[in-house]
């Protein structure tokens, strides 16, 4: 408990262990925000401009590899009890998160800090994280936090409105991509884990992260930002903010979605800043296939003109190749495309 960034970083000057080297730190420079991140209505997959907003999404996935929804269908008040919710629980005293820390990958449910590799990493993260899957919900849930009181019941309740937000985003993107409209049912989107990131106030934000640049190896990632901007997107090789929207979640395509569009979607390499007046609090869903689900670019979208871009594998396999390569995880799909 001790290692958690939360419980020693007031008034101190930051630690040689947080120090990232000088090209991979964000500097002292101001990134401004990006006024052209797109943001999709979802309220209009109910009427005529459904065709429309299909493209909509399709061309910020090829362009950005990312985009915002508003008009998503997740009640407000729920999005803002989740939040307090998970406030609380970083707030709470030591002894009653002490149960649900570890530093060694492999426990279900786990409060923990920088990354699984922390006691194998020279630099560490800015970051507490909680992380535990909800899917099935009635069988994770027994394993979730079990205080704040209301936690089980209020982010029960939320993972089952992410979730379906996650497959109605999906069913949009495999109707624009000319695939069965419950392609992403089933073992594809089996997994379901939810990811809590807590940043305190950082003393030198110029020379540490919360997160390192990256992309996610899932289909796609909802991420509910609260009210504090940190999450930075590289475009075009420059980084650029994406400030948070009230009530809108960030969708990130993942990099089992770009292998089985077969690159006609792509991910986007992303990070986490910190600041040093504010604590940042972020909340991301992973929707992941099944371990033993085999990923491949999409059959109806391959062919003599279009062959595909990466082998058949099983995800088990792919995910322990990113986990492996924390420091060049932008290689990872190299080892899976075709000679």
């Amino acid at each position: 408990m001790e290692k958690l960034v939360s419980m020693w970083s007031k008034d101190q000057a930051l630690p040689e262990n947080y120090i990232f080297p000088l090209e991979k730190r964000p500097g002292k420079f101001t990134v401004p925000p990006c006024n052209t991140i797109p943001v999709v209505d979802l309220s209009k997959a109910l009427d005529h401009n459904r065709s429309d907003l299909i493209q909509q999404i399709l061309k910020a996935g090829r362009e950005f590899g990312f985009f915002q929804v508003i008009n998503h269908g997740v009640p407000e008040k729920l999005v803002i009890d989740t939040m307090d919710v998970f406030k609380e629980f970083f707030e709470m005293p030591a002894e009653d998160k002490a149960s649900l820390y570890s530093d060694v990958p492999g426990k279900s449910c786990k409060l923990s800090t920088s990354n699984d590799n922390y006691l194998r990493e020279e630099i560490h993260l800015w970051r507490d994280n909680l992380r535990h899957p909800c899917h099935p919900l009635e069988e994770c849930i027994q394993d979730w936090p079990e205080k704040p009181t209301r936690y089980r019941e209020v982010v029960g309740a939320y993972t089952t409105e992410a979730k379906k937000l996650g497959s109605a985003i999906l069913e949009l993107i495999s109707e624009g991509l000319g695939l069965d409209s419950d392609y992403f049912r089933d073992k594809l989107t089996e997994s379901f884990v939810l990811s809590v990131n807590y940043y305190p106030p950082c003393p030198d934000p110029s020379l540490t992260l919360g997160l390192s640049k990256h992309c996610d190896p899932d289909l796609i990632t909802i991420l509910l930002q609260g009210d504090v901007s940190g999450l930075q997107v590289l475009k075009d090789g420059e980084w650029i903010v994406v400030e948070p929207l009230p009530n809108a979640f960030v969708i990130n395509v993942g990099y089992v979605l770009q292998i089985i569009s077969n690159n006609k979607l792509k991910s986007a390499e992303h990070r986490a800043v910190t600041n040093s007046k504010n604590a940042r609090m972020s909340a991301a869903v992973f929707l992941n296939p099944a371990s033993d689900c085999i990923v491949e670019p999409a059959k109806a979208l391959t062919d003599a003109w279009n062959p595909p871009i990466y082998k058949a594998f099983q995800y088990k396999e792919f995910i322990t190749s990113y986990l492996s390569m924390p420091d060049n995880r932008e290689l990872v799909l190299e080892r899976y495309k075709r000679d």
